[in-house]
């Protein structure tokens, strides 16, 4: 089957084509959802061209995991994948914003090279979207990197970021890559 003619969904009612983003709150289960798409999607099509960005840190924060990487949910190997070594500028800042500002610019910088490194796709699974684009607000590299795929499953954190600079930004990239999406599905809630 010819993916840019899949019109079934695929895990979670992700479409088999088009953009689509999941946001919500710590927990809800974005990621989750992102990988038993990419699962679904190399089972009906195979691995071939498919990419994952995959940009979350990974934060603790009162003995739990928040986020996360998508390799958590057993993922099957893909075509490439770049990840990104992120920081967490809020939580590893204590609080200054100025330091927040210079780890989220650290993010960006090296989430350049992935972008960079990232072959052409048919498909592309991005794991924590707005991370790379929390100093600027500017998702757009996103659309070069995803230039040609039929099919892009992002997730993103949708909930309190709280005040500064890093957390405008990324309010910002969050509206950004709605705009550039074709659906978003609104997660709610821990899971």
């Amino acid at each position: 089957m010819d993916p840019t003619d899949a019109d079934d969904p695929l895990a979670a009612g992700v479409p088999a084509t088009g953009r689509t983003v999941l946001t919500g709150p710590s927990n809800a289960g974005k990621t989750r959802r992102t990988a038993a798409a990419l699962r679904e999607y190399i089972d009906r099509y195979g691995r071939v061209g498919v990419v994952v960005l995959d940009f979350a840190p990974t934060v603790v924060r009162d003995g739990a995991v928040l986020g996360g990487r998508l390799d958590r949910f057993d993922v099957p190997r893909v075509a490439w994948t770049g990840t990104l070594v992120a920081h967490a500028p809020r939580a590893e800042s204590g609080g200054d914003p100025e330091r927040a500002l210079e780890l989220a610019r650290a993010n960006g910088r090296n989430a350049e090279r992935l972008f960079d490194a990232a072959p052409p796709a048919r498909a592309v699974f991005i794991n924590d979207a707005t991370i790379p684009f929390q100093a600027t607000g500017d998702p757009s590299p996103l659309d070069v990197a995803c230039g040609g795929a039929s099919l892009v499953v992002a997730n993103a954190f949708d909930g309190d970021l709280g005040e500064g600079p890093v957390s405008d930004a990324e309010r910002t990239a969050l509206d950004r890559l709605t705009e550039w999406v074709d659906r978003r599905v609104r997660l709610q809630g821990a899971r």
